[in-house]
């Protein structure tokens, strides 16, 4: 069985101009979110053996506050075709990945991961579905469990194993 989360990057500074969006670096708030998110994945023991990563530098720095929690060294592909990548367009990439690559972590953007995520989640219904759909806030993490691997993601092959956000977290703490 395959795995594969979908994060969306953490908190950036806000934008100036359309121009300046792909170097649009994380907020302190976001830097934490995310090293919070990756805590609770190597918890979980949801560690990557591979990492799809927008070339946009937000997402690129979510990423790295991420690594020191995952552990191991991922194989890590920074590409610019996940920048604000429609969800086609990352189903489509998710199903190049090669059969070895069990657990995969895609650090993208809105609204495409959103997309996606509300695709691959189907209309099934549950508590963690109904979150999902209402909403995929910045560093929110969406984990699916797929039946027939890469090349069939998306034929109603995958299930929603985990919603989480920032805000669980911190609701966790307390």
């Amino acid at each position: 069985m395959n795995r594969l989360c979908l994060m969306r990057h953490a908190k950036a500074v806000p934008q100036r101009d359309e121009a300046e969006d792909h170097a649009r670096p994380l907020a302190p708030r976001g830097e934490r979110a995310a090293r919070a998110i990756a805590e609770w994945m190597a918890k979980t023991g949801l560690l990557p053996d591979a990492v799809l990563c927008s070339s946009a530098i937000r997402t690129r720095q979510s990423l790295a506050a991420m690594l020191p929690a995952l552990g191991g060294k991922p194989d890590v592909h920074y590409e610019d075709g996940l920048y604000l990548a429609d969800p086609r367009g990352l189903l489509s990439r998710l199903r190049e990945l090669p059969a070895e690559r069990t657990t995969v972590l895609v650090v993208g953007h809105n609204p495409g991961l959103h997309e996606l995520a509300i695709g691959l989640a189907g209309p099934a219904g549950g508590k963690l579905v109904r979150r999902l759909r209402e909403n995929f806030p910045t560093a929110a993490l969406a984990c699916f469990e797929l039946e027939d691997g890469w090349p069939g993601l998306g034929r109603e092959d995958a299930r929603l194993a985990h919603y989480i956000t920032p805000k669980d977290l911190a609701r966790d703490s307390e």
